[in-house]
């Protein structure tokens, strides 16, 4: 299903009209100034005034400066549903937002990773731009939010629901809490259920996304029979399903006009902050940093569905590290090391682990582990730090 922007639509006209018009202007003060000097009409002479060429041509390039694009301008060129923003219930989350500008800056913050990768994928599929902002009302865009009822990640999945959308859970790694992987299930999920349940009504199926489809379906049922148009607005939910559009274009609506709300929205670049690095080995987060030349806590905080401090390969399995140290990363994965020489690495044994486990997690066999550090068997016990001998890559 293809959704229409309307507001892109203006913005490109506008555009082409200020271009328009500023040939125009150009021209006009040209054709004027040329015509008067010809005349030999003095007083006209010094009432026109007749740009040099070097000025007729910065006047012209300054007409044609754009205003920077950053992320939120990205987004706002997307909003579909701005013109809903007087309804009663929309503007009392407005109002309550607004009495708390600190908050709405330090959620936005905290997207800053995230925004406008988020802002692409959703621009993609033609939704409004307003579904970007799900994880505002969700998390506070935070990737390891979880809820006392057993929601996580950026997009609140439950367990279940997780599993049916393929988001896997097992040790080492959560994909609710994995931001690439469980965006591309939510978006696939409001679009399913829109198309599945609700003739393409984006506003009905993120009511299911909150509540669940049967939850709404028995209440437009219940609407419907009762005469009612059976839209969102019209329906008798759970007190938080009845505020959840309501919310999220109260949101919506600050970030189109922060000004007018008095909030103030942190710097984010219209690029993704990050980028992704196939995994084919298995690949601890702390070798991960040390190739990227960054922290462990900011690869950690970039990969929050790897729990288990390494990222496996298979499933798809990507690594994400800060966009501008991609290529030296990729640099040093793909320099072999030296003939026969290995890189050494320590890994702290935690409860339940077994040695033919950590052997595994590291591409490496039970026999090298154990010649590394001076076993002979397989026991070990909890916070033991082990040496792990690290193959080279030239070897994988």
């Amino acid at each position: 299903m293809t959704y229409y922007t309307t507001r892109r639509r203006l913005f490109a006209f506008a555009s082409s009209a200020a271009l328009l018009g500023a040939l125009m202007t150009a021209g006009a003060q040209i054709q004027a100034a040329t015509f008067d000097q010809s005349r030999g009409d003095r007083a006209a002479q010094h009432a026109t005034f007749t740009p040099s060429p070097r000025l007729t041509s910065q006047h012209f390039w300054n007409e044609l400066a754009v205003e920077p694009r950053d992320a939120w301008s990205q987004l706002r060129d997307s909003f579909q549903w701005q013109d809903e923003r007087d309804e009663p219930r929309v503007q009392a989350w407005i109002d309550h937002y607004r009495r708390s500008p600190h908050n709405i800056a330090e959620i936005t913050e905290r997207a800053r990773p995230w925004l406008a990768w988020i802002t692409q994928k959703v621009e993609e599929r033609g939704l409004p731009g307003e579904i970007a902002l799900i994880p505002f009302i969700e998390s506070s865009f935070d990737p390891s939010a979880r809820s006392h009822r057993g929601a996580a990640g950026l997009w609140q999945f439950m367990p279940r629901t997780g599993d049916s959308l393929g988001l896997s859970r097992q040790r080492g790694y959560d994909g609710r809490l994995d931001v690439v992987a469980s965006t591309y299930a939510a978006l696939d999920y409001i679009e399913y259920q829109a198309d599945q349940w609700y003739e393409g009504d984006l506003e009905l199926s993120l009511a299911a996304y909150n509540a669940g489809a049967g939850t709404v379906n028995k209440a437009r049922r219940r609407a419907l029979a009762q005469g009612r148009s059976g839209d969102y607005w019209s329906l008798s939910l759970p007190r938080e399903t009845m505020n959840y559009v309501p919310k999220l274009k109260a949101i919506a609506a600050i970030i189109d006009s922060p000004e007018e709300y008095q909030v103030t929205l942190p710097a984010i670049e219209n690029a993704p902050a990050f980028a992704k690095i196939p995994v084919e080995r298995p690949l601890r987060l702390d070798e991960a940093a040390r190739l990227a030349g960054v922290s462990k806590g900011t690869i950690a905080e970039l990969n929050p569905g790897v729990t288990g401090g390494t990222v496996l390969p298979g499933n798809d399995r990507v690594l994400l590290v800060p966009a501008e140290r991609a290529d030296a990363m990729l640099a040093r994965l793909d320099t072999p090391a030296a003939p026969g020489g290995t890189q050494d690495s320590r890994y702290r044994v935690q409860r339940g682990d077994t040695l033919a486990e950590i052997a595994a997690l590291q591409g490496i066999s039970v026999a090298e582990l154990r010649q590394a550090n001076g076993l002979s068997g397989n026991l070990i016990r909890p916070g033991q730090t082990l040496e792990l001998p690290t193959r080279s890559l030239a070897s994988r």
